[in-house]
C-alpha cells in the first residue's frame, strides 16, 4: 500500500530517474564511437545527436535537483 507522497518527493524520484536513464543512454552511445563496437554501418552523426540529446537531459535532471533542493533549504 502506497501513502500519499509529498510532491516534491515525487519531483526527486523523477529527477533521480532521469538523471540516471540519461547516465545509462550516454554511456551507451558514447561506447558506439569506440573502434571496437563501431561497425560501417554506425551513422556518427546520429550518435554525435544522441550524445548531445543525453547530455542535456542530464543538465535538464541536475538542474531541476538544484532548484527543488534550493527551495527545500530555504523553506
Amino acid at each position: 500500500p502506497f501513502l500519499s507522497q509529498k510532491p516534491k518527493s515525487e519531483l526527486v524520484r523523477t529527477s533521480l530517474r532521469l538523471l540516471t536513464s540519461s547516465a545509462y543512454r550516454l554511456q551507451s552511445e558514447c561506447k558506439k564511437t569506440l573502434p571496437v563496437e563501431t561497425c560501417p554501418t554506425t551513422d556518427i552523426q546520429l550518435v554525435t545527436q544522441q550524445v548531445i540529446q543525453c547530455a542535456y537531459d542530464i543538465a535538464k535532471a541536475a538542474k531541476q535537483l538544484v532548484t527543488i533542493t534550493t527551495k527545500e533549504n530555504n523553506n
